[in-house]
């Protein structure tokens, strides 16, 4: 409950409990309390004589958190001693609250031991990777996770995609299957192999999964681009009985309508099942008059009759030549559409119905969280992308190579409509045992003028998961800073910049921008934070207003940093968990 009566409480507790010490020494001077987060209420404030000792008042009450005590500077490094300090002039005491989390700190031996790994590329390849999943090395090639295509059945998530490299042939599409996003089970076998033999799927693109009575169909795409190629691209189908292997229809394919008058980019088809009418509906992306377009096609159930039904969306926001990966889907009474738009980030935009007409696209994630698409289990929802890498992991200048690791991040509407990611509830869940901090207390306080200010705060395990919540003052930026190779130059940093109404991954101590979001906050307020990393790969929420996927190499087994420039920030309810 909120603190009622507190002020009736401290007034009297106050009043009665005012100690005398002798002789007055000067005043009266006024004690305030700040209940101290944005909507505490307002309490009574005290007249007393000066050289008098207060008696401490009962502990307020703040439902969720635990009160550690009233302190004299709001960096709540000076605790009032009530018993001993006396009033010398006009003063304000701020409450300290801590999340109550229920948890105790543990310092289990089982952490790995990263001393020896100096490079980034070996800790890398040290990794195991189980949350973000990655394919089984292949000898000494590490193949990569391209563009998933989830679906889900009876309890399980079905998450096809294209492997880079390894033993795939040319983005074969193959298999992984999880109940709860935390483990994986990795299919060797593909479920269906690009065409060895020059035909129109020589590789093999992004595509869907749907079930049409007792068949499942793995539309997809079609990629060849010879030049005795009439279509580079065609939407071709593949069908099962048991989800884990495929079998190509011979002869089937869907070809670019004439009236989008090119042939080379047409794919990435998203399917559902209308049992009712009987009917596949089929989302399709491609471009017209180089303006980047979602298309509309039916297809019967026995996959006769493929129909064109027409354009449902083009883009009007950036420069893009595709909207890949798109899907659709409901949550309560709206719609949404969503799409990757190349070196850019995953967008969405939401309208009353399936198929349109959709309003302006906003963007949902950064460029790190790519080729997203959604999956649904009657409960919650999904987006399963994968996060990019580097090229190599000593690079300090891009995140830009295709493919990567498996990331998946919970879908929440707000009450306006719009769409933020969550972590997944079973991700964090999984993260038990608290971890002690690198300072003493789980408060802090930033205050830094035009240089960065840094503080070691936590320690970059393998595998953790970090939370707290912080308020603010200035428009400098502020977040997490990672030590890449002991120079401060180098440093990576997950950057909050108020005055920019941005929440960004930057290398180079903040002068090489990789990816950004935009956000919206206020000065004053309280927001909650959570960071989970797994190997490199780590995704930033500030909880309920954004995500943002990061790539960081080279910080395993050294210090966390939070830090500040031109602003002052409180950190409080800290924490940090490993598995």
């Amino acid at each position: 409950m909120k603190k009622k009566l507190l002020a009736t409480i401290l007034a009297l507790s106050l009043a009665v409990g005012i100690l005398c010490c002798g002789c007055s020494s000067g005043g009266p001077y006024t004690v305030s309390f700040d209940g101290n987060y944005h909507d505490s209420e307002i309490y009574d404030s005290l007249t007393v004589d000066g050289g008098k000792k207060l008696q401490e008042p009962d502990a307020p009450a703040r439902d969720g958190y635990v009160f550690l005590g009233w302190y004299q500077d709001a960096a709540m490094t000076d605790e009032w001693e009530f018993g001993k300090e006396k009033v010398q002039s006009d003063m304000t005491l701020y409450a300290l609250w801590d999340k109550d989390t229920g948890d105790e700190i543990e310092n289990p031996d089982s952490d790995k031991d990263f001393s020896s790994l100096r490079t980034p590329g070996s800790q890398e390849s040290a990794y195991e990777y189980e949350t973000y999943f990655l394919p089984a090395a292949d000898g000494i090639n590490q193949p990569y996770v391209g563009d998933p295509m989830p679906y889900y059945e009876d309890g399980v998530y079905y998450i096809y995609y294209l492997k880079d490299g390894g033993d795939s042939y040319n983005h074969s599409i193959y298999l992984t299957t999880t109940t709860d996003f935390v483990t994986y089970t990795e299919q060797d076998e593909p479920v269906l192999e690009a065409s060895r033999s020059g035909g129109q799927d020589s590789w093999t693109g992004t595509g869907s999964v749907v079930k049409v009575e007792d068949k499942y169909y793995l539309f997809y795409t079609g990629h060849n681009g010879a030049s005795n190629m009439e279509f580079k691209e065609k939407i071709m189908v593949a069908v099962s009985d048991n989800l884990y292997s495929f079998e190509k229809v011979e002869g089937w394919y869907i070809t670019p309508p004439a009236e989008l008058r090119q042939k080379n980019d047409f794919r990435d088809p998203q399917c559902y099942y209308d049992p009712a009418t009987g009917l596949i509906h089929m989302t399709i992306t491609a471009s017209q008059g180089n303006v980047a377009r979602i298309l509309k096609y039916t297809v019967n159930a026995d996959l006769s009759q493929p129909h064109y039904d027409g354009i449902i969306f083009s883009n009007s926001v950036g420069d893009f030549w595709n909207l890949e990966c798109t899907d659709t889907f409901q949550i309560g009474d709206t719609w949404y559409v969503t799409y990757s738009a190349q070196d850019d980030t995953l967008w969405y935009a939401a309208s009353d119905s399936q198929y349109g007409p959709y309003g302006e696209a906003k963007r949902l994630e950064g460029k790190l969280f790519y080729a997203a698409k959604h999956v649904e289990d009657g409960e919650n929802s999904y987006m399963v992308g994968w996060a990019r890498r580097s090229e190599s992991p000593s690079s300090t200048q891009d995140v830009a190579a295709w493919a990567g690791n498996l990331v998946v991040q919970k879908i929440v509407q707000t009450e306006d409509g719009e769409l933020v990611l969550a972590p997944v509830d079973s991700v964090m869940d999984h993260f038990d045992t608290r971890r002690a901090l690198l300072i003493e207390d789980s408060h802090l306080v930033v205050e830094a003028g035009s240089l960065y200010s840094y503080t070691d705060v936590f320690t970059c395990y393998e595998s953790f998961a970090i939370t707290g919540e912080f308020t603010y003052s200035g428009s400098g930026t502020f977040g997490l800073c990672f030590d890449y190779n002991g120079k401060t130059d180098k440093y990576k940093m997950i950057t909050i910049s108020p005055g920019e109404d941005t929440l960004s991954l930057y290398f180079n101590e903040g002068s090489t921008l990789i990816t950004e979001k935009e956000i919206s906050l206020e000065p004053g307020m309280d927001y909650s934070f959570t960071y989970v990393q797994e190997g490199s790969v780590g995704v930033f929420y500030i909880d309920g207003v954004a995500a943002l996927t990061v790539r960081i190499y080279g910080a395993s087994g050294k210090p966390i940093m939070l830090f500040a420039e031109n602003n002052t920030v409180e950190f409080t309810s800290l924490r940090q968990y490993t598995d």
